[in-house]
């Protein structure tokens, strides 16, 4: 006889099919190559990112007011500092555990982003964003841009000297945009630089609205994933119309929780351990002081690169003038993403490749797009290294002109370069005896008593051809 809960269970059940979605669910197989875990990297990240930011949000302060500091940090008693910026210091010096969880909160946020760059890029180069696949390539591209936005709202709250410089050039940034430009900075900042409500505005952008987007945006790619089933790498028994892999339970998910809390000891470790934007040594923010040796975090570099390299241009057109900063720091971004949200549609115009595809590409067999990526890598790398202009001047003991004319020159060979060695590498590799027939590294699981395990496509889902499924022996 059924107790009751059961028969409420059931109940449920025989209205909304749990049990069925349940069932299939567990049994869903994913493929087993050390290339799809970035994606986990991200995801586990960004929870100990949303953990660590709850922490800190009790203890911070957004505010602009000056307070004079009295704390634990003694060479800076007695300065005027704003209330953000002593909110930092206590968190760092007499909150409990404070200066580990704001430190991981840190790793963790360039961790994240990382993880987000190298997984677009294995997907890049392996072809895996190819119909149908081109929303979730959007959608990871969209992730990227949101992680960067809020990396940087985050870097800009500690009201220090080196986050009030970065807020200061991206309000320069907004007027450098012809016709609306003042009028964009004026409605971000809430007024003239520097404008009392800035730091209220980014934080609720920060812990709020963009984190909330991202939420909404890993569960759309998450549940694109799940629908459409994961790509594999070509090998044996690896078929368009199946997946070889791991079953989700118990395999998948047990792997998955130790890798998370792998990856979560790992950022603690580095919290506890590798110091990050040490504020207390760089002084609360001052608008006629700027630290020299001065740059954001990794994933802004470029951007500052792009500052630094730019010649002093300016361009006027009826009446109005396009300033310096707009070209590298509004038009070129502009052209980034804009490129990389189109890249499946220009690549599929250009081929005329328009079927349907579940197993990856190995970057050789694609020598164009591969030829481009890393054309494209070497570019903005150089990039990344233009914004150390002034500690490679220091470092190498030449003059920071030569350096910036040196990097104007370098990228415009380098990226040709690179990219036709790559295109030629490629082609050669292609054209290599037997090369389409070499299966690729990744180990097929294999089960004991069941042999290679594949899970065969459901008919008439939207996207997939009707399965053509041969047994598959040990």
């Amino acid at each position: 006889m059924s107790t009751r809960p059961q028969r409420v269970v059931d109940w449920f059940d025989d209205r909304l099919h749990v049990t069925r979605f349940v069932r299939r669910s567990l049994d869903k197989l994913f493929p087993d190559h050390w290339s799809f875990l970035l994606g986990e990297v991200a995801l586990y990240s960004f929870l100990v990112l949303l953990v660590t930011g709850v922490f800190l949000s009790f203890f911070f302060v957004p505010s602009l007011k000056e307070v004079t500091y009295s704390g634990s940090y003694r060479p800076l008693n007695g300065l005027q500092v704003s209330e953000a910026y002593q909110s930092v210091l206590r968190i760092s010096f007499d909150v409990r555990a404070g200066l580990v969880m704001r430190q991981m909160h840190h790793w963790a946020a360039i961790v994240f982003i990382g993880a987000i760059v190298l997984h677009l890029a294995r997907v890049f180069f392996t072809g895996a964003f190819r119909r149908p696949r081109e929303l979730n390539w959007v959608v990871g591209a969209t992730l990227l841009l949101l992680a960067v936005g809020n990396g940087f709202a985050g870097y800009s709250l500690p009201d220090d000297l080196l986050s009030g410089t970065g807020l200061r050039i991206a309000y320069s940034v907004l007027q450098s945009i012809p016709v609306i430009g003042t009028w964009l900075a004026f409605l971000l900042f809430g007024g003239k630089y520097e404008a009392p409500d800035i730091l209220t505005r980014l934080y609720v952008l920060h812990i709020l609205l963009i984190p909330g987007a991202i939420v909404a945006i890993l569960s759309v790619h998450l549940a694109v994933t799940w629908h459409q089933k994961h790509t594999q790498f070509p090998g044996r028994g690896r078929t368009e119309h199946n997946v070889v892999g791991v079953p989700v339970w118990p395999t998948f998910a047990a792997r998955s929780v130790g890798f998370m809390f792998m990856i979560a000891g790992v950022l603690a470790a580095l919290g506890g351990l590798a110091q990050i934007n040490p504020v207390w040594l760089y002084g609360p923010y001052v608008p006629s002081q700027v630290s020299s040796a001065s740059q954001p975090d990794w994933y802004l570099g470029w951007l500052e690169g792009a500052l630094r390299v730019m010649p002093n241009y300016e361009l006027h057109i009826g009446g109005y003038t396009v300033g310096n900063l707009f070209f590298p720091a509004v038009l070129l971004p502009s052209i980034t993403f804009g490129l990389l949200y189109a890249w499946p549609w220009l690549e599929a115009r250009r081929t005329k490749d328009r079927a349907v595809h579940h197993l990856c590409q190995r970057p050789r067999d694609a020598p164009v797009r591969t030829g481009l990526g890393v054309a494209a890598i070497a570019f903005y790398s150089l990039l990344w290294a233009g914004g150390g202009t002034d500690v490679l001047a220091i470092t190498i003991g030449v003059s920071e002109n030569s350096i910036i004319w040196g990097l104007r020159v370098l990228l415009v060979v380098v990226p040709v370069v690179t990219g036709l060695i790559a295109y030629r590498l490629c082609t050669e590799l292609a054209a290599a005896p037997g090369a389409g027939q070499r299966p690729h590294p990744s180990a097929v699981v294999w089960e004991p008593g069941k042999g290679y395990v594949a899970e065969e496509e459901d008919a008439g889902e939207v996207g997939h051809e009707e399965p053509d499924i041969e047994p598959i022996e040990d």
